[in-house]
């Protein structure tokens, strides 16, 4: 890898992290400040990072942020985050999900006529998972009921989890006849041994934290380290044996959360050292640090040459994704709660997709399909159409909706939105 680059990056961590809580309240999310620094290094600017050169580094960045991410944020769910008051939600990753996977499909059919039946399926289930990191502002605006939040905080750590089955059964039935695994193969090691060696990983994992803290043998750093580990672990084990690493990861990190917040009370152990969120700090600060660096590569390698041979069907696909095919079944599935047409249209709009998205792509361009290419470009293209206009409309929307609520709460004080009033929102907000 280019030193140059390195040092770049480097100076864009150092700068944005002197910046950061300035930039907040701006148009400048963390997101769009490292993509438009990737695209300056890329082959379109000073040319100090190709992925022709250096192909790993992409791949290896993305996926390790991916990795880390999964597992924090499966950790971090807490089950009563899921209960009846809390419907949004349930209703975003039961109804929404599934809904925007099957438009997402049929709108692809007369937009991308290079992509075969499946590869359609593929685009569509890529670029149905949200990012709550490219509109932080929107998730984390104390103006904004806690309940819309929670609902997008939850949603977004989540979906992609739940987007992965998805992903690898359409992927392996898109490769079948390339000599790639077929569905039944995929299914059995992807999703079957995949989330058991998941559930073995986070469990024996919590297992061994809990055995150390009630005996008071670990300090708090090495705990982290600990808990760092587990991922990791899951996803070697599921890739040694031909599984999805990412399944892996995602389910160790709910079967970590679910064990360790069992931990009985009276054994020695304190509360918060029981608290998931307290234990996988270290690895989602890790994993927003590297997906953070993973938006500079996708500006230099991925986006930049994208744009050299953009089309209009990609373009017109790109944003029909951002707003139609994400806005109406978010309105479906919130049909009938009481929700007002302001919180769903809220809600339907941040729907930002991310790093997800750009794992998942990565991913089926290098399985080698006769539409990957096209693929690849209708991704890159959303994703970074996201960055742009959920990073520059997060701030503004938060205030003007927070204000919304505030106003109409005055009127209307059983208004739906102020469900959660008297319990708070769930402690996850943000994240990537």
């Amino acid at each position: 890898m280019n030193g140059w680059a390195v040092m770049v990056a480097g100076a864009v961590v150092v700068g944005y992290g002197t910046l950061s809580r300035r930039l907040s309240t701006t148009v400048l999310s963390g997101p769009l400040v490292f993509m438009l620094c990737g695209l300056a290094i890329g082959p379109l600017g000073l040319d100090l990072l190709d992925r022709a050169k250096d192909p790993e580094v992409t791949r290896t960045l993305l996926e390790s942020a991916l990795v880390l991410l999964l597992f924090a944020d499966a950790a971090g769910i807490r089950s009563r985050d899921l209960r009846r008051e809390e419907f949004l939600p349930l209703r975003l990753l039961a109804v929404g999900l599934p809904a925007t996977i099957a438009l997402g499909w049929l709108a692809a059919w007369p937009l991308l006529p290079g992509l075969g039946v499946w590869e359609l399926a593929l685009a569509a289930v890529i670029l149905a998972p949200t990012d709550a990191a490219l509109g932080q502002q929107a998730f984390s605006n104390k103006r904004v009921p806690p309940l819309i939040r929670g609902g997008l905080t939850i949603e977004s750590g989540l979906n992609d989890g739940l987007a992965l089955p998805f992903f690898v059964l359409a992927l392996a039935a898109a490769g079948e006849g390339h000599g790639h695994p077929g569905v039944a193969e995929t299914f059995l090691r992807a999703l079957l041994l995949s989330s058991m060696i998941g559930v073995a990983a986070g469990w024996g994992g919590a297992s061994l934290l809990r055995w150390s803290l009630m005996r008071g043998w670990s300090s708090s750093d090495w705990r982290q380290f600990l808990v760092l580990v587990v991922p990791v672990i899951a996803y070697v084990l599921c890739a040694v044996s031909e599984g999805s690493g990412f399944i892996g990861a995602w389910v160790a990190g709910l079967a970590f959360g679910i064990h360790l917040r069992r931990t009985p009370a009276g054994l020695g152990v304190r509360p918060e050292d029981a608290d998931p969120a307290q234990s996988t700090s270290f690895t989602e600060r890790l994993g927003l640090l590297l997906a953070s660096l993973s938006f500079l590569v996708f500006g230099a390698v991925i986006l930049g040459p994208t744009l050299e041979h953009l089309t209009w069907h990609v373009v017109v696909y790109a944003l029909l994704s951002l707003t139609v095919i994400r806005m109406l079944p978010v309105a479906l599935a919130l049909a009938g709660t009481g929700l007002r047409p302001a919180s769903v249209a809220y809600i339907g709009w941040f729907g930002p997709r991310g790093l997800a998205s750009l794992v998942f792509g990565l991913l089926a361009l290098e399985e080698h399909l006769p539409g990957g290419t096209l693929l690849s470009e209708v991704i890159a293209v959303t994703v970074g159409l996201s960055i742009m206009l959920h990073g520059a409309s997060a701030p503004f929307l938060g205030d003007r909706y927070g204000a919304w609520f505030t106003r109409t709460l005055r009127v209307t004080p059983n208004l739906r939105e102020n469900a959660l009033a008297d319990h708070g929102a769930p402690r996850r907000e943000g994240g990537a």
